[in-house]
């Protein structure tokens, strides 16, 4: 099986801890023919940052997704300078102001970064490259539990990608009414939660 290593811009439905965020389905109309891994994976990102025990210690209130062309200056070029050749794959700030940045290294190793309001940083996140860093997992491979949920649940759904995390964790991408959505499924296969889509015009930005 080869092995993909690949990132986050999308979103968690339900909240953990005191960042609580509300489950709105925002998936956007979907290109079926141009759902790739790095969708799921940019999904897979955002989760990591979220769920992290530093992000849902640290953070105040919901996250709301920050477009990396709107982040100061003094964040782009602390990842620039710290992290040469780095992509940002997601960024959201906290009720405070604190922001929550995902990167992909340049050797492909996936970090995440805390900065205060004023743009300094302030840490990085624990078990962001574990839960974030997908290997992509053919098809016909996935667990009965999660193509028989997808086939009850999701009726009509085309099944297009899947990655699992160092957690074994399952992120898995389906089409459903010209709509793209990520699941997520735990190890053993059962359904955890239907994440969000990544926002539209938020792409990565190279260094």
């Amino acid at each position: 099986m080869k092995k993909v290593v690949v990132m986050l811009i999308a979103s968690v439905g339900l909240w953990f801890a005191s960042c609580q965020k509300d489950s709105t389905d925002m998936s956007p109309t979907a290109d079926t023919d141009d759902v790739s891994l790095e969708t799921v994976a940019t999904t897979a990102a955002r989760f990591s940052v979220e769920s992290d025990s530093v992000t849902t210690h640290t953070c105040k209130g919901k996250l709301t997704e920050v477009a990396v062309a709107d982040l100061a200056a003094s964040i782009t070029t602390y990842i620039s300078t710290t992290y040469p050749s780095s992509q940002i794959k997601f960024a959201a700030k906290d009720e405070g102001g604190k922001i929550v940045v995902s990167i992909l290294l340049a050797d492909g190793t996936p970090k995440g970064l805390i900065f205060n309001a004023d743009g300094t940083f302030k840490e990085e996140l624990k078990r962001h490259a574990q839960k974030a860093k997908l290997t992509e997992v053919a098809l016909v491979d996935l667990p009965a539990a999660v193509t028989t949920y997808i086939t009850a649940h999701y009726a009509g759904a085309e099944v297009k990608k899947a990655g699992r995390n160092a957690d074994g964790q399952y992120f898995v991408g389906i089409v459903l009414d010209n709509k793209v959505k990520v699941l997520l499924f735990n190890a053993d296969g059962s359904f955890n939660k239907e994440l969000e889509k990544p926002l539209k015009g938020k792409g990565p930005k190279r260094h």
